[in-house]
């Protein structure tokens, strides 16, 4: 019975301290019945990886119910707030082909909080190994489109990406399948290149389903972190978007120019039932850092996204339904752009932030244009740009205080509610538990 009790105790300590596995498998005796079935365990769980990190906050918006892309919009009566911004939990398991070349890999990741319990990442990856050039990913994963997208809201220096990413890229996620080129050797020339390519759904992970026959396809290519000199290091990467979504009903509106003015258009053939409302994103990005004499780091980011994309009526960002009725969908050129300075001071767990972002939804347009007479153009059309001035202060390992205030400015147009610049700024005391 003592024997049974003592072997329990390990297969406990096995499973929760899986970076000592190797060492506390030295201390077991693999001849006898209990210690073969730890090792069988050990075999079945060594690869197993499970971390997270929670991210509460308190913010203070300048006025009540005010609408951002600083974590959601406020409450009606509401201009600060405790939130549990993300709470995530994520589950990694790789096989390795005679320990030493991986095969496969599986993730799950959830978010809780007190708003909902929701699937962030499903998905699985093959790997190739006769030239440990490629791998294929299928499941619910992040979208290989830019930076900013991709970069882990753990790793984050700002509370939030900036409000094109969130709009073209909402929840970054989508089901599809990806090939990726990515280089497992350190002896060849492709080390530092990273390409892939990708079908997916198009609506997102919002969407309760996919509605249509249209895939998205996304192509990226990246130069990986490269070393120009000891002391100055380069990545950048381009990417394209090209799908759309199909138009349930025969009314598409544009911009154009009525007699001098430029309006809301519709165009109502009858030819336009069922074809496809464009989705075009053609980005570009780059990231640059360089460190001192003294090892503090200074890094600058920056990326470019421009296209056509496909809204509604009072929104710019992808639909998750498909519209009904004389709805229609509404396509619009636009543009956007982010930039950060991030600067390390006294040491490198003390850093400052500066960010400057814009969106604009609608480029052919702009200022009192938006709500002229019989223009019939919306909110969803307004430009905004943000200026955040942050601090991140590494504790620990483990614990990271973020402080970010977030200026936003909108352009002035003819639209009730937009005539000045609305007083929506907002500033964000998070601290960062992760393991």
């Amino acid at each position: 019975m003592l024997k049974k009790q003592i072997a329990l105790l390990a297969v406990t300590i096995l499973l929760c301290n899986l970076l000592r596995a190797q060492f506390l498998m030295d201390m077991v005796d693999t001849s006898k019945a209990e210690g073969k079935g730890i090792l069988n365990i050990y075999k079945k769980f060594d690869h197993l990886r499970i971390g997270g990190y929670i991210q509460p906050q308190f913010q203070v918006a300048q006025s009540k119910g005010v609408k951002t892309f600083e974590g959601g919009d406020f409450g009606a009566q509401v201009s600060n707030r405790f939130m549990l911004r993300r709470s995530r939990i994520r589950i990694d398991y790789v096989h390795f082909t005679n320990n030493t070349k991986p095969s496969v890999q599986i993730v799950f990741q959830f978010d809780a909080n007190e708003r909902a319990f929701t699937v962030r990442d499903v998905w699985g990856r093959l790997f190739e190994n006769n030239w440990k050039v490629l791998s294929l990913t299928t499941g619910m994963f992040a979208r290989p489109f830019g930076y900013e997208v991709n970069l882990s809201s753990s790793d984050r220096e700002t509370p939030e990406r900036g409000r094109m990413s969130q709009l073209l890229m909402k929840s970054e996620r989508d089901l599809g399948v990806m090939l990726s080129l990515d280089s497992r050797r350190k002896d060849t020339k492709l080390k530092y290149l990273r390409a892939d390519i990708g079908f997916f759904n198009g609506q997102g992970i919002n969407a309760s389903g996919d509605f249509d026959n249209i895939k998205d396809f996304i192509g990226n290519i990246a130069l990986k972190p490269y070393h120009i000199t000891k002391k100055i290091t380069l990545s950048a990467g381009a990417s394209v978007l090209y799908g759309g979504l199909v138009q349930n009903t025969k009314y598409v509106f544009t911009t154009n120019i009525i007699s001098g003015v430029k309006k809301v258009t519709v165009d109502s053939s009858a030819s336009n039932l069922y074809q496809t409302s464009p989705r075009r994103y053609y980005g570009v990005n780059a990231q640059l850092k360089f460190k001192n004499n003294k090892g503090l780091t200074t890094e600058i980011r920056g990326e470019f996204v421009m296209g056509k994309q496909t809204g509604t009526l009072n929104n710019s960002e992808t639909p998750v339904v498909l519209t009904t009725g004389t709805e229609g969908f509404h396509v619009r050129n636009f543009n956007g752009a982010y930039f950060y300075l991030l600067q390390q001071i006294f040491n490198n767990k003390n850093q400052l932030v500066i960010k400057y972002d814009w969106y604009d939804p609608n480029t052919n347009i702009s200022g009192n244009e938006i709500g002229a007479a019989g223009s019939n153009f919306t909110a969803a059309n307004i430009k905004f740009n943000t200026l955040g001035f942050g601090y991140v202060n590494y504790l620990t390992d483990n614990v990271k205080l973020v402080l970010y205030y977030a200026k936003v400015t909108n352009e002035k147009t003819q639209l009730t509610g937009y005539t000045s610049n609305v007083k929506d700024d907002v500033f964000t005391c998070r601290l960062q538990f992760r393991f």
